[in-house]
């Protein structure tokens, strides 16, 4: 259905170059669909109640004691119980709304199954997200709000996503989001007091859970849900809509797999392990189906060869059919799944098998092999059509024989009839699949049309003289299979990047809080070296320098200097950033990692202010080749790291080198000789 806007008052001022809803998001489109999720949330909320109901009685049946208050405690539990189970029928009924979901064009097809969206309830992130980044990052959480209320923002969008491309995009976004969220705010050694609740799209009852897992795990099911809906509405009519229809089944399967086997303890049922077996299997058997579809569009002509083609890829279809329906039998997924899903999938095995007998029998009924017709090839295909020939057959022998072939394809009409008339029967035990009025046109014109052909060779003796009809062997010259997510081509920028790079600044690292060092050049000299990408971490420090003496220490990672946010900064950033302020007096800010010793980046830098090339590289190596350096002289009155002569000052001082491979570097408190004597005599080192 289109996506038609209600009428609205005037709208609020939108930002600057942004759209009114997020891309992917409209939720005041009224469409069937939107429609339906309405009744679902509604019906939700309704089983909620009972379910509560039904605990609140339960509980007071083991604890009363009186015997006309038990028995007064029963009869409700049983009002309870039959309300619970008429609105999980409802619900049931709205799982099977196939019609909401299907192309708009109007086709003489079997409808195929979605998924609906799982639904869920709201979440302020706010408070918590304010107080934690007060505690553990020691920033002003009210600096945050713009982020928390996308953050929020982008949750509620995901509620209402428009069943294409973008809502896909909208929904991966917001599951990548919450990788970041997780790193930046949530800790593996407590909880947040964040409640996610989330309703199970099968059974509409509620589930919990304060840490992320619950959530990530939904909205990945959402997105199987939302790829299963762009399948079913794709035009079944058109190439380019069953090329769609397969690749969005295709993709469903794909999510749900990685569902399975990313998050293997959802206390959810819809996406239990055993669940979304079934589910992956559902899917990629409407993939072959439509698969089937695609190869029989362009119409399917009356042909030898043609029809062992189409024969096999029917039977393919019969097949995996089979399998889901024999899959949704089993405990404990049986208790579960619709009854009408598991009776589609019966009654779509019985339909495509049928097909395949039909098409069977129609190549050995209308086709005689004639002179000079390609003997080998025919033969060849129906022998292919069998695991093994009826008694007493042969393939070119029942090929040469018009009664034999006459017979064979009677009995392959035959069993055409029996599957049609079981594919009947199953769709009229369940009412759901009654009232589904195209699936009962589509049945019913199959069933006519192998009636109509066996009755014009029906013969009197046929109960006696014919055979069962051999199986026919499945085979398909595409095989469907499982694409998974490709969340890589997603870009998704992180909301609160500015606490810093992820791989420092997370819930699982603990820092100091923030300390102001303030100290001053001497001769545009500090005293100290820095390393690291972002941020940038102090790396050798002369104990001497003012720095040092203001409270700086080795493996301080840089957060600021005079006021200017350096979290993000590389080395040579924050080196002309430490140049600007020339010899006046410089504030920087820094934290010290407390859970284990400060990681110490392969790069370093070195920077002296008078230098025409202030950005060095220098990887440093205690080794042996090092040893004979120890002997050089060094001034007592120069700084701690410093090099060359005032001669030499205009002169490049990048050296660079690689690491010793399996040296350890320990924190060294007394003087590093070799890699300075290279260098200029006059300069500290930053």
């Amino acid at each position: 259905m289109t996506h038609a806007l209600v009428p609205t008052a005037p709208q609020p001022l939108e930002k600057e170059n942004d759209d009114y809803f997020r891309k992917g998001c409209n939720p005041l489109a009224q469409t069937g669909r939107s429609k339906l999720q309405n009744q679902r949330a509604a019906l939700n909320q309704q089983i909620l109640k009972a379910v509560r109901m039904r605990t609140g009685a339960e509980n007071l049946l083991k604890v009363a004691t009186n015997q006309k208050v038990r028995e007064q405690v029963r009869l409700e539990l049983s009002f309870v119980n039959s309300d619970l189970q008429m609105l999980k029928e409802e619900l049931e009924g709205l799982n099977i709304s196939v019609g909401v979901y299907q192309s708009t064009e109007e086709a003489f097809m079997i409808p195929l199954i979605p998924l609906g969206l799982k639904e869920t309830k709201d979440v302020d992130f706010s408070v918590v997200l304010k107080d934690f980044i007060l505690e553990h990052y020691s920033e002003d959480g009210y600096l945050y709000e713009d982020e928390i209320a996308d953050l929020m923002d982008l949750r509620q969008a995901c509620r209402t996503p428009s069943r294409d491309a973008a809502g896909v995009e909208l929904l991966m976004s917001y599951f990548i989001q919450l990788g970041f969220v997780e790193s930046r705010f949530f800790p593996h050694t407590r909880q947040m007091g964040l409640l996610f609740t989330w309703y199970d799209s099968l059974t509409g009852v509620p589930v919990s859970q304060q840490n992320l897992l619950l959530e990530k795990a939904s909205i990945l099911f959402n997105i199987g849900a939302l790829y299963t809906q762009i399948g079913t509405r794709s035009n079944r009519q058109t190439q380019a809509g069953l090329e769609n229809a397969v690749d969005a089944f295709q993709r469903a399967a794909g999510v749900l797999s990685y569902l399975k086997e990313t998050f293997t303890h959802t206390p959810s049922y819809d996406m239990s392990p055993a669940m979304l077996s079934v589910l992956v299997k559902m899917m990629l058997a409407q993939a072959q189906e439509s698969m089937f579809e695609k190869i029989s569009l362009p119409g399917i002509r009356n042909e030898f060869f043609m029809l062992v083609k189409v024969a096999q890829e029917a039977a393919k279809v019969g097949e995996v059919y089979q399998q889901l329906h024999t899959a949704m039998s089993q405990a404990p997924v049986k208790e579960n799944i619709p009854y009408s899903w598991a009776s589609l999938a019966c009654v779509k095995a019985h339909h495509y098998r049928a097909l395949a007998h039909y098409f069977v029998a129609t190549l050995l009924i209308d086709h005689q092999l004639k002179p000079g017709a390609d003997e080998d090839h025919q033969e060849k295909c129906l022998s292919q059509l069998y695991n093994h020939m009826p008694e007493g057959l042969t393939p070119l022998a029942t090929l040469k024989n018009d009664h034999q072939r006459r017979q064979l394809g009677k009995c392959h009409l035959r069993r055409a009839v029996t599957h049609h008339t079981e594919s009947v029967r199953e769709a009229s035990l369940c009412k759901k699949l009654r009232d589904i009025q195209v699936l009962q046109e589509v049945l019913s014109a199959a069933h006519q049309r192998s009636r109509l052909k066996y009755s014009q060779y029906q013969e009197d003796d046929d109960l006696l003289n014919l055979i069962d009809a051999p199986d026919i062997v499945s085979k398909t010259e595409q095989e469907v299979e499982i694409i998974l997510p490709q969340f890589s081509k997603v870009t998704t920028r992180d909301f609160f990047q500015k606490l810093g790079p992820l791989s420092v600044f997370s819930a699982n690292k603990r820092w100091t809080p923030p300390r102001s060092i303030r100290f001053t050049t001497e001769k545009g000299e500090v005293g100290f070296t820095l390393r690291g990408n972002a941020p940038v971490q102090v790396y050798f420090l002369d104990p001497s320098c003012s720095a040092a003496l203001a409270g700086a220490r080795e493996g301080d990672y840089i957060v600021s200097i005079q006021g200017v946010d350096c979290k993000w900064l590389t080395v040579s950033e924050v080196i002309k950033l430490l140049k600007s302020f020339g010899e006046e007096e410089i504030e920087m800010k820094v934290v010290s990692l407390l859970d284990s010793a400060s990681s110490m980046h392969n790069k370093s830098a070195t920077y002296s202010v008078g230098m025409q090339k202030t950005y060095s590289m220098i990887c440093l190596a205690i080794d042996d080749d090092d040893k004979s350096d120890k002997t050089k002289k060094v001034s007592k009155k120069l700084s701690f790291l410093s090099w060359g002569t005032n001669k030499n000052r205009q002169k490049s001082a990048s050296t660079m080198c690689l690491p010793a491979v399996g040296v350890a570097r320990p924190h060294i408190k007394k003087k590093i000789p070799t890699p300075f004597s290279l260098l200029n005599t006059d300069s500290s080192l930053y």
